[in-house]
């Protein structure tokens, strides 16, 4: 991965932003979530005497993944909310910054489904290693009740660590470091959380690791040959068949709905060469073989 040179950040950036895909997607929606419970939390703080400003607010407390099983029953939803929930700047910072070059070493190699699919199952492999260990293990019993989990940090390292799994040998070059392979980037990413655990946050390590747990086995038994994805993936070409009549054409679509048709359409042929490298040809259905050779054609 090439240093960005400081006249070209911002442009770059714009660039990024502008894109439709999954990652831009992911971040946005993390700095909406953030700016969202920020404006809560002050909102708490202006109108009730009684709130201490480091005190969670009531939104952090419905959207935070609690450790306790029967709290848990009531709120199943934040086994999802929390992963895109940080209350922190440098939290939301720092989560952002690994998410934005490693999703970006990531599609180098692999498809944007696959990223967002990486993200919500490690995501959810946290969660589990989260409650799991706070039910299990005598030491966070008295704690338990009180616990919540919340930010991206399982699902950010588990699409770091996927990464590294697919190009080990990838090197990235680090800031007063100079160049690093990427397997060694992430080895250090997983024994400090290990060696964290029994620090202030030991939960949010625990989820960590179980992230990274997923990015791993899931590189390692695709490149194996089994793609874990392989029922979304189904279900993704189920959305894209065409029906007589289903699809505007160019000229009556908005700018936003041909830039998402264009965007889906190569995710679709994304997919299919990825199928292709994996199983050969003779592995496409033939919808698959129609719309390749429908977009080569396009291309000639």
């Amino acid at each position: 991965m090439n240093p960005y040179q400081p006249n070209s950040i911002f442009l770059s950036l714009k660039q990024f932003f502008k894109n439709p895909g999954i990652l831009p997607r992911l971040i946005i929606i993390n700095a909406a979530v953030f700016l969202l419970v920020y404006i809560v939390n002050l909102l708490f703080w202006l109108f009730l005497a009684k709130t201490n400003p480091g005190q969670l607010s009531p939104l952090t407390q419905f959207l935070a993944i609690p450790a306790d099983l029967n709290q848990l029953l009531v709120k199943p939803w934040t086994i999802f909310t929390y992963m895109f929930l940080h209350e922190g700047f440098f939290h939301l910072f720092f989560n952002m910054l690994v998410l934005f070059f490693g999703g970006q070493i990531f599609l180098q190699y692999l498809s944007s489904r696959k990223l967002l699919s990486t993200y919500i199952l490690g995501g959810l492999t946290g969660a589990v290693f989260y409650v799991m260990a706070y039910n299990i293990f005598p030491v966070f019993y008295d704690v338990a009740p009180v616990s919540i989990a919340l930010g991206a940090s399982a699902s950010v390292l588990a699409i770091l660590i996927a990464a590294a799994t697919y190009v080990p040998q990838y090197t990235v070059n680090l800031l007063f470091i100079g160049p690093v392979k990427l397997k060694y980037l992430a080895i250090v990413f997983v024994i400090l959380d290990f060696f964290s655990i029994q620090g202030n946050n030991p939960g949010g390590h625990i989820a960590h690791l179980g992230g990274a747990l997923w990015g791993f086995l899931y590189i390692y038994i695709y490149k194996n040959g089994t793609d874990l994805y392989s029922f979304f993936d189904r279900f993704y070409s189920n959305r894209m068949r065409v029906k007589p009549g289903g699809r505007k054409s160019a000229k009556t679509m908005t700018d936003e709905e041909y830039n998402r048709y264009r965007f889906e359409e190569q995710e679709m042929i994304d997919h299919i060469l990825d199928k292709i490298a994996k199983n050969g040809y003779k592995s496409l259905t033939n919808k698959e073989k129609e719309i390749l050779f429908k977009s080569g054609n396009k291309s000639n």
